[in-house]
């Protein structure tokens, strides 16, 4: 899927709101720069988030209320080592009242669930190149609405 520009990504990212569930676990992939924090707004924008959405490259993680979900923004570009997850409680932020977005997953190798789907951003010129992984049937359902609509 080709994203022209930035208003393109919020766009995705505000479809992709609207058939994530509680429990859903999402990998942002790409390089620096390639849109993972600028898809990310679009996500929480979708489910009404209407404040600031910073990359929470020096927390780790900034939570949102939502309704009815609580999201976690995670980017764990600068996780030293994985096992510092476990000192911050990773397993308390996965639960079926939750919804997680991660950046830079293979930082945390080993200390995170399974995805439910997977979205790879790549920057090309003026715009980004966009594909899917799921991994359960409801990302699946996802995905196809969303290429679906794509190709309308």
């Amino acid at each position: 899927m080709w994203l022209a520009d930035e208003a393109a990504t919020i766009a995705l990212g505000k479809s992709i709101a609207r058939g994530l569930q509680g429990g859903a676990v999402v990998f942002l992939r790409g390089h620096l720069g390639a849109g993972k924090t600028t898809l990310s707004r679009g996500i929480l924008q979708g489910f009404g988030h209407a404040g600031a959405v910073k990359s929470p490259t020096y927390t780790l993680v900034e939570p949102y209320d939502l309704k009815p979900w609580q999201l976690f923004h995670f980017d764990l570009y600068r996780l030293g080592d994985p096992e510092e997850l476990e000192y911050m409680g990773i397993r308390d932020y996965f639960s079926d009242r939750s919804i997680a977005l991660i950046e830079w997953d293979e930082r945390g190798a080993g200390m995170l669930p399974s995805p439910d789907l997977i979205i790879n951003l790549n920057a090309k010129n003026e715009g980004r190149e966009v594909s899917f992984e799921h991994r359960s049937e409801a990302a699946k359902n996802l995905v196809a609405a969303i290429t679906s609509q794509d190709g309308q």
